[in-house]
Parts: structure tokens; C-alpha cells; sequence
């Protein structure tokens, strides 16, 4: 089995948005991640050749093909992500009480700005107020370890 931990972020976003999205057109799947067709059809090639990936029919216009996540991409995911949260739990560990204390002050204050920037709910010509109650957000993952 092909060693899947060297994705390059595009590989691991494009992976990551299938899997949050489902099965999607080449073309579009190509203008959401922001690269040329022409690389996109590239960077499918190879998660294909990876088992990352795979083509589908389209259920309402059996002309169309889909590109779809697979079950072999859904656990290189999975496994990139503990990897990295290991990591960082590591690297926080190694941090002074201080530190680490001031860096969840610090998550409650950013943590509810960037969910108003992922929602496009922060109100214009207003500095939006941290909500101190509320869970921290759940941030978009791309399964990276950059």
C-alpha cells in the first residue's frame, strides 16, 4: 500500500472537502480548491492511483461523472488528523501553566470571531463581542499536518 502521509495540502483539502461535501464535478471541485482543471484532473489522476479516490456516475444525469472520496482516502484522513492532534497536544504539554493558561484566554476571544467569519454573521460597522459562553467552533479540517 502506497505510504499516504506525503499529500501535499491541495491533495489533503481536496480529499478533506469530498469528504465534507460529497461527490462533486471535476470542474467544480477545481474552482472550489481554487486550482486549474487542468491540475485538478492531475491531482485526481493521482489520488486515483492512490485508492484516495474515485469516480462515480451521477444518480440525476447518468452522463455526469463524479468525484468521490473513498473509503482508503477517508482513513488517511483520519489518520493524518490524530497524527496532528497528537502532535499539538504534545507541544502544548511542553508548555509553561502561563502559556497555557493564556492561550485559552486567548481561544475564547478568537474562537467565536473567526465562527462570525465562517458564517458570515459578524455585523458590519459593530466589533463583534466574544461570546464567553459558548463552545469553541469547530474549525474547518483539511487533514493536513502543515
Amino acid at each position: 500500500m502506497t505510504d499516504h502521509r506525503d499529500l501535499s495540502f491541495t491533495a489533503a483539502s481536496t480529499l478533506a472537502r469530498l469528504e465534507r461535501e460529497g461527490p462533486v464535478r471535476l470542474t467544480l471541485l477545481a474552482a472550489a480548491e481554487g486550482v486549474a482543471q487542468p491540475s485538478m484532473t492531475q491531482l485526481v489522476q493521482r489520488l486515483e492511483r492512490q485508492d484516495l479516490v474515485m469516480r462515480v456516475g451521477d444518480a440525476v444525469d447518468g452522463r455526469v461523472t463524479l468525484i468521490a472520496i473513498s473509503d482508503v482516502g477517508r482513513e488517511v484522513l483520519a489518520a493524518r488528523r490524530r497524527s496532528r492532534d497528537a502532535r499539538l497536544a504534545e507541544l502544548m504539554a511542553a508548555l509553561p501553566d502561563d502559556d497555557q493558561r493564556a492561550l485559552a484566554d486567548a481561544m475564547r476571544v478568537v474562537a467565536p470571531l473567526v465562527q462570525r467569519m465562517l458564517t458570515g454573521t459578524a455585523r458590519p460597522g459593530r466589533p463583534a463581542q466574544p461570546d464567553k459562553t459558548a463552545p469553541l467552533p469547530e474549525r474547518p479540517d483539511t487533514g493536513s499536518d502543515r
